[in-house]
């Protein structure tokens, strides 16, 4: 057995520590551990050197579950066991457990020692810096170990144990403010996600107003005529009741029920076909099936439902759309989106009440539906083009305008496979290009 003296000792002492620092100064996390362990193995000539940290068994005990382990000449599977009647429990009470050899014979019931062929061990804990045990690190060899390997085992150990410690606490402070972060994103997302459904109520509630105003007038004209016609009738009875009644005066009555009759079925016709249109709207805004579209026609009942908004915006709406065109799509997905694409038209296009024209076009290309909705408005400001489809960005701040509706078509857009440009310039109106597939397939279902 090769003896030093205690400069050879610190010689060799002092080797070891810059070799192991420089091979770890720039290792994190797991491999931080494995170079450790593997180099720690190599400068102390022992066969094994395991990190663990200190966790709770299922049974209640404590237990390590290992960082790194090298064994002999590599790297070891990671396992957990239990401190129970190993030496490991010596050192998780942040005491330095040191046996040169019999280390079997001191912990018989320890069998992972057995299975090792351990003589000798060797452990630090690591305590962070509020006292508590966190973790070992241990030398584990099948032979004894002399003083001067002892000796330069309690140095390295001591050093590295500190430094294993600090890594440690680094990942804990990484796992802590990591859970931190994806609790806060969830908050965010489900505070979105409510937004964006009150953004789609509050859209519903405005259009229901706005039908219920636009069917009171065709409703209150029926009920005027109605009244008119009760009078006629009243007149055409009490005429032929009378002695005498002359032939004009039942052509006259009789003309004057007819034009009431024809109003009440003009205006009832009206409203009927209003509340259709807000009902299909509504009821297709509520499911996601994916079913076939007359095209033209689907526009055109949207674009009538939301006629009440148009026209205090005094905007007409021109459907540019071939007839035969017939895409596969989700009604209400889709409706969505032609519902803020009318209602941004609505509040930013012309303002001042100047009004204007918006045309809607719509064609078939390579499979694909392409659509663009053209408005000759005010346009858009370089910076407003650049962050108009940003949640909760809006120029109607304070002004009822919540940032959401132009977000929605982005998001709606991409869940539908498809994409949405927007083109502008001031002064020169707006464009808002689609390109989507003909044959949407809703897969499973989309997030908010």
């Amino acid at each position: 057995m090769q003896l030093f003296d205690a400069d050879d000792a610190r010689l060799l002492a002092e080797a070891a520590l810059r070799s192991i620092t420089d091979s770890t100064a720039r290792a994190r996390g797991d491999e931080f551990f494995r170079v450790l362990v593997r180099d720690l193995a190599l400068a102390l000539e022992v066969t094994y050197v395991i990190a663990g940290r200190v966790i709770r068994m299922a049974d209640g005990h404590e237990g390590i579950r290992t960082l790194s382990v090298w064994g002999g000449d590599g790297f070891l599977p990671n396992l957990d066991y239990s401190l129970e009647h190993t030496p490991c429990q010596d050192v998780t009470c942040q005491t330095m457990c040191f046996h040169a050899s019999g280390i079997q014979q001191d912990y018989p019931l320890d069998t992972l020692l057995v299975d090792m062929g351990a003589e000798s061990y060797i452990g630090m804990p690591m305590v962070d810096t509020e006292g508590k045990t966190m973790g070992i690190l241990s030398a584990i060899d099948t032979k004894p170990i002399d003083e001067n390997k002892r000796l330069l085992a309690l140095s390295l150990l001591s050093i590295f144990t500190a430094r294993a410690s600090a890594e440690l606490q680094h990942q804990d402070r990484e796992h802590l403010l990591e859970e931190k972060v994806e609790r806060r994103t969830e908050a965010l997302r489900a505070a979105q996600a409510s937004l964006v459904e009150q953004e789609k109520l509050a859209a519903l509630g405005a259009l229901v107003a706005g039908v219920a105003h636009e069917v009171n007038t065709p409703v209150g004209v029926a009920l005027t005529a109605a009244s008119a016609m009760s009078s006629y009738t009243a007149q055409l009875v009490a005429a032929l009741e009378a002695p005498k009644v002359s032939r004009s005066d039942l052509v006259n009555l009789s003309a004057r029920l007819n034009d009431a009759a024809a109003l009440i079925e003009q205006n009832l016709h009206r409203a009927a076909a209003l509340i259709g249109n807000f009902k299909q709207l509504a009821v297709d805004q509520g499911t996601e099936h994916v079913s076939t579209l007359a095209l033209a026609d689907y526009v055109q009942g949207v674009v009538s439902a939301h006629s009440p908004e148009l026209r205090k915006a005094r905007i007409k709406v021109q459907v540019a759309i071939d007839p035969l065109l017939r895409p596969r799509l989700p009604p209400g997905k889709f409706s969505q989106v032609l519902s803020n694409l009318l209602m941004n038209a609505a509040r930013h296009a012309y303002p001042a009440g100047q009004g204007g024209l918006v045309i809607v076009s719509g064609a078939q290309a390579d499979g694909w539906l392409v659509m663009d909705f053209t408005d000759h408005g005010v346009g858009l400001a370089p910076g407003v083009r650049e962050r108009i489809f940003e949640p909760f960005f809006t120029t109607k701040r304070g002004q009822g305008g919540s940032g959401l509706g132009m977000h929605i078509v982005y998001t709606i857009m991409q869940q539908l496979g498809g994409t949405v440009e927007v083109h502008s310039k001031p002064g020169e109106g707006c464009r808002f290009h689609l390109h989507l597939p003909m044959e949407v397939r809703m897969t499973c279902p989309p997030p908010a």
